[in-house]
């Protein structure tokens, strides 16, 4: 399938659209935070804009410090772009690498290291991806470039399964064996012939895990162990405003609202992309 044909086969579904749609929004207001944001991000005035409701003055109203939450978002969008982007150019491509060489190994004289990376797999799937995450950011320390590493390093091992699950598959086809009896190495075979066929299922899990990274990166901020404050990140300015939620609902509503929004656009891509990538699809 051509990329051209499943692009055109993922826009045509109305809510693929609409999730590619509210991601490029997404991309568009990180980019331009500092000409869209009608404030500082930073600075704020206790006396006098301290918890005021949403007006016309300030759309999402302000939060403890007076700060305009609408700001505060626009610019947070960019840590919430930086996190899924730099977790998935980490992740993606260990998983990928450790699945296809676990595959390619099952059997023969090498099936130890296949079992090797699959129990280390194992080890790190039988942990809930947060508390593994909380695990990582408390011994390398809070701040949001620990956070995504220790993101990162939780978040290979689905991708790892998936590419081994198809390359058990792909390693016993013709075109693998006739590459082996050439005298082709088994890297060269895993790398030129198994990733790429492996590539767009990968493709496909990592955008549908998007939302678990970004709320994973929420209750990280939210527990104080990611971005550090006054970074606006949405985790954090929700643990902020939790406090506030009965009389002044807005401070933690907003940043809620916002990861909803952006999660749901990642899964509905997710969606999309599996079956725009399908192969046995028809049309």
């Amino acid at each position: 399938m051509t990329i051209n044909r499943a692009v055109r086969r993922l826009m045509q579904n109305p809510l693929s659209a609409l999730g590619v749609l509210i991601l490029v929004m997404l991309m568009v207001v990180s980019l331009g935070a500092d000409v869209l944001a009608p404030y500082s991000p930073w600075d704020g005035d206790l006396q006098h804009q301290r918890l005021l409701p949403p007006s016309a003055a300030h759309w999402l109203g302000t939060d403890d410090l007076g700060r305009d939450i609408l700001s505060r978002l626009l610019h947070g969008s960019r840590i919430t772009l930086q996190v899924v982007v730099l977790v998935a150019l980490l992740a993606a491509p260990v998983g990928l690498l450790v699945g296809t060489v676990s595959g390619y190994c099952a059997s023969g004289p090498a099936a130890w290291l296949d079992g090797l990376l699959m129990r280390i797999t194992d080890i790190v799937l039988a942990f809930p991806r947060l508390i593994l995450a909380l695990a990582f950011v408390a011994a390398l320390g809070p701040g949001i470039e620990n956070a995504i590493l220790a993101i990162a390093i939780t978040s290979w091992p689905p991708y790892a399964r998936i590419a081994r699950a198809e390359t058990l598959t792909l390693r016993q086809a013709g075109f693998v064996q006739a590459a082996h009896a050439m005298g082709a190495s088994p890297s060269r075979i895993v790398l030129r012939h198994i990733v790429p066929l492996c590539l767009p299922s990968v493709v496909v899990r990592v955008s549908l895990d998007m939302s678990g990274i970004i709320l994973t990166a929420a209750g990280l901020g939210f527990l104080g162990l990611g971005a550090q404050p006054p970074i606006p990140e949405w985790g954090a300015m929700i643990s902020n405003g939790r406090q506030f939620l009965l009389d002044q609902w807005w401070v933690a509503a907003a940043p809620g609202a916002a990861i909803l929004l952006v999660s749901l656009a990642f899964n509905l891509l997710g969606d999309g992309l599996r079956d725009a990538l399908d192969p046995k699809a028809q049309g």
